[in-house]
């Protein structure tokens, strides 16, 4: 192999431009190359042994148990709430009409009395009356409205009226009875409301 000088000096080779494996101690005899990567660290047995298994699969059917039993509680607490809840409502009914069954022996009564038209008006004023203190009992209060300045909260207007004795936008006739318990309102009350020319004029 023929060698030359540079302008440093130095002999290298000059027909391949590589140094040989003794003047490059980066490689040796086969074209290894020594000291730049280090050697994997040997690896531990990957094996288990039966009784790690063993003790694996135990701790896996544990969980799995006690979620089977987490799941079947809650399905039991749900089904229980709903249960509940149902009753609650039968309960809830049961008390209204418990209270109402006074009032629908009194209209059967008035459907078989022999009784003249004026009695039966007075029988059945006598009903809604009763009903009403029932309700009242519900802590149901009937919407106020003839002579109420109108409110679309509570009332809803079929149509209006020209009265010149009324104030304007006031209600003049209640064509159906609104209600609320407490301060839930259950219906609106319709009415007709004012309409005065004279107000509305000026």
């Amino acid at each position: 192999m023929a060698e030359q000088e540079n302008q440093y000096g130095v002999t290298q080779a000059a027909d391949s431009g590589l140094l040989t494996a003794e003047e490059n101690p980066q490689e040796q005899g086969s074209g290894q190359k020594i000291g730049l990567v280090e050697e994997a660290p040997e690896l531990p047995n990957a094996e288990v042994s039966s009784g790690a298994l063993a003790e694996l699969k135990a701790e896996r059917d544990q969980l799995l148990d006690r979620l089977a039993r987490l799941q079947a509680e809650f399905d039991n607490a749900r089904k229980r709430q709903e249960r509940e809840k149902q009753e609650f409502r039968d309960y809830a009914t049961g008390s209204v009409v418990e209270q109402f069954l006074p009032v629908i022996d009194n209209f059967a009564l008035a459907l078989g009395a022999n009784a003249s038209a004026e009695q039966l008006r007075t029988g059945v004023e006598l009903i809604v009356k009763q009903m009403d203190e029932t309700l009242r009992t519900l802590n149901v209060q009937a919407v106020p409205t003839i002579g109420q300045q109108f409110d679309p909260r509570v009332h809803e207007a079929l149509g209006t009226v020209e009265r010149d004795d009324l104030p304007d936008h006031s209600v003049a006739e209640e064509i159906r009875k609104g209600y609320r318990i407490r301060e839930r309102l259950l219906r609106p009350a319709l009415v007709r409301i004012v309409s005065n020319p004279k107000q509305t004029e000026a």
